[in-house]
């Protein structure tokens, strides 16, 4: 692996602190916006978010958990009760917006081991917390073909009043291909362009119908990230679960689901622009290639779960998740 690889590509437990597998913050060389913690839970286990001055995203990947926050002035604490979800392969979950001014304590009330992921950005604007319902989870099937994939948008500015960050998560079946064509959003051109630093958690698994005795372990992807006019990078890696892929600028994508495995990803955006907009920019060799998903069909094996709110095609978007 490159220089620039082992800078910005990390294997899970790389970057453990603090009884947290995955700790990517503003500590972090060369980061400065976004970032992401990973718990893995027994029943009854619990990790506290202690500072305030950030805003998080909690996302149950595994399992069911109690969240006990209170915001600065309150005299009690609320307690939110995280349905969750069996695996990230089963549809979105429900989901909780913590505000700057916020503190909490997460803890695992599923048998076995649990996972739950926290994206963050570090801000001082307080937004008000609040428990999204898997319900009001906005899903998209997006693309067309060895193109389709499936995208919870519980982040964007559309379904969340958050402060800085743009949330979502990805599901990509075997064999197919997202983040794609490669694309960037490196530089403020207003109306054109977001400055955008990028987190991609990943979890793989085998397909459903995968024979008994597949052990996920061996579950992996690909994913690519090259430089652009605003700076190097180089990113060529088999990708399994836990792995995290920071993307401070450049080009990436795609990010492949190998035969047999289906991939999932979560990202945390955020960056410098005064407006929290995601606007981005096609590599303009491989821009062409949205075009020949028109007439083709959205792959059937979409939706994973049949989802509660209306899962719209949406093949004429821009975005390439």
């Amino acid at each position: 692996m490159t220089d620039q690889a082992e800078r910005w590509f990390h294997r899970r437990g790389e970057l453990a602190a603090g009884g947290w597998e995955t700790v990517v913050d503003e500590r972090t060389p060369g980061w400065a916006h976004t970032g992401l913690r990973v718990g893995r839970l027994a029943a009854g286990e619990s990790l506290t978010l202690a500072d305030t001055g950030v805003e998080r995203l909690i996302v149950p990947l595994a399992g069911a958990f109690t969240v006990r926050h209170a915001s600065a002035g309150e005299a009690a604490e609320t307690v939110t009760e995280l349905a969750g979800r069996a695996s990230v392969f089963d549809g979105p979950s429900d989901v909780l917006y913590l505000g700057a001014d916020a503190t909490g304590t997460v803890t695992a009330r599923s048998a076995g081991e649990s996972r739950f992921l926290v994206a963050t950005s570090p801000t001082d604007t307080v937004r008000p917390s609040r428990h999204m319902p898997v319900s009001e989870v906005p899903v998209e099937l997006r693309g067309a073909g060895a193109s389709s994939r499936q995208v919870h948008n519980f982040g964007r500015q559309e379904s969340l009043d958050a402060a800085r960050f743009i949330v979502v998560e990805v599901i990509t079946p075997s064999e197919n291909w997202s983040s794609y064509p490669p694309h960037k959003h490196d530089e403020h051109l207003p109306g054109h362009e977001s400055e955008l630093e990028e987190i991609y958690y990943f979890e793989v698994a085998p397909t459903r119908d995968a024979p008994a005795g597949v052990s996920p372990e061996h579950a992996f992807g690909m994913f690519s990230t090259y430089s652009s006019p605003a700076g190097q990078i180089d990113i060529d890696a088999r990708v399994f679960t836990g792995d995290v892929a920071l993307v401070p600028h450049g080009y990436h994508g795609p990010a492949v689901a190998a035969p047999g495995y289906d991939m999932y990803y979560l990202n945390v955006m955020a960056g410098p622009d005064p407006e929290r907009s995601w606007l981005i920019s096609d590599d303009p060799a491989h821009g062409w290639v949205r075009e020949t998903w028109d007439g083709q069909e959205l792959d059937p094996r979409l939706p994973f779960t049949a989802p509660t709110s209306p899962a719209a095609p949406a093949a004429d978007s821009e975005d390439p998740r």
